[in-house]
């Protein structure tokens, strides 16, 4: 299925790139690391859906553990 000639797939790839750029805009590290999150989610979403380009899942999976780390565990 295709949008305006565009792949779902590749809808993803772009939303998560936007998303993941927004996120290096905020200055509150907290907002940052949630909306990167939600990037780095649909980064995994977007690996899979080429069928499975394990760099992509792996980094940003990687990434999103991180973040959890940092938001869940690491109280300051």
């Amino acid at each position: 299925m295709d949008v305006l000639g565009i792949s779902i797939t590749e809808w993803v790839g772009y939303l998560a790139s936007f998303i993941l750029l927004i996120s290096f805009t905020m200055k509150d590290v907290t907002k940052l690391r949630i909306v990167n999150s939600v990037g780095c989610a649909l980064f995994v979403a977007y690996g899979f859906m080429l069928q499975t380009s394990w760099p992509v899942v792996i980094t940003n999976g990687s990434i999103m553990f991180i973040n959890a780390y940092y938001l869940f565990l690491k109280k300051r």
